[in-house]
């Protein structure tokens, strides 16, 4: 039964948040009073849509009120409100250039809520706003719309991937860029899917093609956005990634701790049950399993196409509008995808020529360029007009140290990448400079000359080769590399992993007891075969189950059936032809020499386990040592010296890699004074490093010993319990010592039995 009301209307628009309230409890009782408001709307919006920009504030203000309460309430009587989310979409199209600014903000915020309250899809909700973010003259109104617009794709994606609106809109997306290339308004797209990108909501190939479109474009500051997103995108997400996974933990121990000692209530309990969803939900996040993120330059699909493109677009037309600046993010995009995909752009190194001379502004970041853009296919003539002509201008007895460091260090990354871009007269002149005073210089030419005696050292004279290089090359291990020729052979550095798997093995068994070696193969295969995946079968042959086949060695298939079901004897695999003399054949000096090149080729890790993350990363551990020792003959490298050596083939190459240590000089007395006051902060007056340390920790919310607590204690608090003590017996004085051990062992509680 319908419940009847009486009222004056004017009572009723008083106290609208007290209708919404009653109506959402039960809507059927407030219908008429509802139906009375939504009137009042109607009429308000017809008021308002005749003439906006003459609108009084009261009027503007009694309107949002309806606005914010219709929405609010619009679920509960959809069929009367069915007209509702296309008043606000005409009304926000229509007039939002002429709109007062908090009403604007309320019809957005009243659309958003219908979108919530699924009176509206997302794909409705989205058409409406994003063609009045790239329209719209107001900054504001685009902040929020740009706002507006991520939380609904972010909210869309949460829980599952939603791959119909993606497609729209990625589709709206990259037909927004190619339909005019002059227009702005692209830096839109380009806002959008680098945002989404690195909250990793986009991850396929269709994002990166909007931003490939955007590097395309006419506009320089769209141009800019797709460029930089292939120079940082990745970078942006991992740091997020980062940011995530450091987040502080809730302590559950420290919350059950508060909610017991101090006064229970429902709000507290909730939260302690939030806290423990939350904890539950990080540890299976945890337990997932890791996504595979590509990166966006991996993901392009014809990067030759692309590189060449871009290159000559934006860097050799001449009627190009992008400044220097500009110009260097795109060469260093273009240079990555060459050396990345060793791609062949014979006219790019043709343009840097120009730019190769230390009086040109952002040098290094040229030459870092021309060093990311090499690879082992670029053929050695296009390099060696530019290594020699970064001699000649930079490496000289004229220049400065900082100025030939740099060119020595450019010269040896491009050096690294093809060794064949230098002569050997020209390498034995730049390798002198390692007798050079300035330390800068000195180390960028021992670097060149150790990157030599490894990939080149028939191109040095015998003085300068070393000890391994030179034995190297008697031997014939180290032979001329000639161009296009690569390296075959399973996983770097395996036999690394071998023998400290095997030293391992050893040190266990001496550990418990054990002979270092084991006693027979059949110990052996059973040590090897303890943490295999695949379980042992005692099944016969005949019963259909597995076979147990020994590793080390090799079955002879018979072509006679006499034998029946009998197992055939484990034989070596014969490499030479020897006469059969009945069962016991043995092979010659020849075969056996070819067996044993044959196993130490083949590695027994490679081709019986299978390699797990943490066999991989001391793996890439095993190889850093081995370069450092390799190097150095058993010292340590600087961190620099280090990170050079991990790094990977995707990561770019910077200027200040380029530079090197040419950086390295005396400071200054002011630089030392602010490298001293560094971390201590500002501070008026005198205080010593503990009082320092006190406050920041307070500062942090940290709290105090109980050793500096007793000292901030009240005397009087503290005048009985100094008195008792020195009135206690020895009895009293064991008993309470005794009861101190006794809480230390049953975890420090301490019972509430007064002195």
């Amino acid at each position: 039964m319908v419940k009847k009301r009486v009222g004056a209307l004017e009572k009723v628009d008083a106290d609208l948040p007290s209708l919404q309230y009653k109506i959402r409890r039960d809507p059927k009782s407030y219908q008429e009073d509802f139906l009375n408001q939504y009137g009042q709307y109607q009429t308000q919006r017809d008021i308002y849509m005749a003439s906006p920009t003459t609108a009084t504030s009261a009027g503007i203000v009694s309107f949002r009120d309806l606005i914010d309460f219709v929405s609010h309430v619009a679920d509960c009587y959809a069929e009367d409100t069915a007209s509702f989310p296309d008043d606000l979409n005409n009304i926000l199209t229509t007039h939002h250039a002429v709109l007062e600014t908090e009403l604007r903000e309320k019809v957005v915020g009243a659309l958003v809520l219908l979108r919530r309250k699924d009176i509206i899809d997302s794909t409705g909700l989205l058409n409406i706003l994003f063609p009045i973010l790239v329209t719209t003259p107001s900054k504001t109104l685009r902040a929020l719309l740009f706002t507006k617009i991520l939380s609904e794709l972010r909210t869309s994606n949460a829980k599952t991937t939603n791959h119909k609106l993606n497609r729209t809109i990625q589709t709206v997306l990259y037909n927004l860029l190619t339909s005019d290339r002059t227009s702005s308004k692209g830096i839109w797209a380009v806002k959008i899917t680098r945002e989404l990108w690195k909250r990793q909501i986009w991850t396929d190939s269709k994002a990166v093609e909007i931003m490939k479109e955007a590097s395309l474009a006419d506009n320089e500051k769209v141009v800019g956005g797709g460029v930089r997103f292939f120079l940082g995108g990745d970078k942006e997400r991992e740091e997020m990634e980062d940011e995530e996974s450091d987040h502080e933990n809730i302590s559950i121990g420290k919350l059950k701790h508060q909610v017991g000692i101090n006064k229970k209530s429902k709000k507290k309990s909730k939260g302690l049950d939030k806290a423990v969803d939350k904890v539950k939900r990080q540890e299976r996040k945890k337990n997932a399993p890791h996504p595979l993120n590509f990166s966006a330059l991996h993901l392009l699909h014809d990067p030759q196409g692309f590189a060449e493109t871009l290159f000559s677009k934006h860097l050799q037309n001449g009627k190009s509008k992008l400044n220097l600046e500009q110009k260097l993010l795109v060469l260093q995009l273009v240079s990555r995808l060459v050396g990345l995909h060793k791609l062949t752009v014979i006219s790019l190194y043709s343009y840097f020529t120009k730019y190769l001379t230390p009086r040109q502004p952002s040098v290094t970041s040229f030459l870092a360029s021309l060093a990311q853009a090499t690879h082992s296919l670029v053929p050695p003539d296009a390099l060696e007009p530019l290594v020699q002509k970064i001699a000649n201008e930079f490496v000289s007895e004229a220049a400065a140290s900082e100025v030939a460091a740099a060119g020595l260090n450019a010269i040896r990354e491009i050096c690294v990448r093809q060794p064949l871009a230098i002569s050997d007269t020209l390498l034995q002149d730049l390798v002198m400079y390692r007798k050079s005073k300035d330390k800068g210089t000195m180390m960028a030419a021992k670097g060149l000359l150790s990157l030599y005696r490894e990939v080149g050292a028939d191109l040095l004279q015998k003085r300068d080769r070393g000890k391994e290089a030179t034995m190297g090359i008697r031997s014939g291990e180290r032979k001329e590399r000639r161009y296009g020729e690569e390296e075959v052979g399973g996983i770097e550095g395996l036999e690394l992993l071998e023998e400290w798997k095997a030293n391992e093995r050893k040190r266990k068994r001496v550990e418990a007891g054990l002979p270092e070696e084991l006693g027979t193969d059949e110990e052996e295969e059973d040590e090897d075969d303890w943490n295999a995946w695949d379980a042992q079968s005692n099944a016969s042959t005949d019963s259909g189950g597995w076979v147990n086949v020994e590793s080390d060695v090799e079955i002879e298939i018979s072509d006679s059936e006499d034998e029946g079901g009998k197992k055939p004897p484990a034989k070596k695999v014969k490499f030479a032809d020897t006469p059969a003399e009945g069962g016991d054949n043995e092979l010659t000096d020849a075969a056996k020499k070819a067996d044993k090149e044959l196993e130490s080729k083949i590695s027994i890790l490679a081709t019986t386990k299978i390699l797990t993350p943490a066999d991989l990363a001391k793996l890439q551990e095993l190889r850093l040592e081995a370069e450092v020792n390799k190097i150095t003959g058993k010292k340590g490298l600087t961190q620099r010296q280090k990170d050079a050596l991990a790094r990977h083939a995707d990561d770019p190459l910077t200027a200040d890699q380029i530079e090197g240590f040419s950086k390295l000089r005396k400071n200054t007395r002011d630089e030392k004074i602010a490298m001293a006051r560094e971390g201590k902060g500002e501070r008026g007056e005198h205080k010593s490093t503990k009082a320092l340390r006190r406050a920041k920790n307070e500062a942090e919310g940290k709290s105090t010993t109980n050793k500096e607590k007793s000292r901030k204690k009240n005397f009087m608090m503290t005048l009985g319990k100094a008195k008792y003590k020195q009135k206690r017996s020895l009895v009293q004085t064991k008993r309470v010592l005794q009861g101190h051990l006794n809480r230390a062992k049953r975890g420090g509680k301490r019972g509430n039995i007064g002195m």
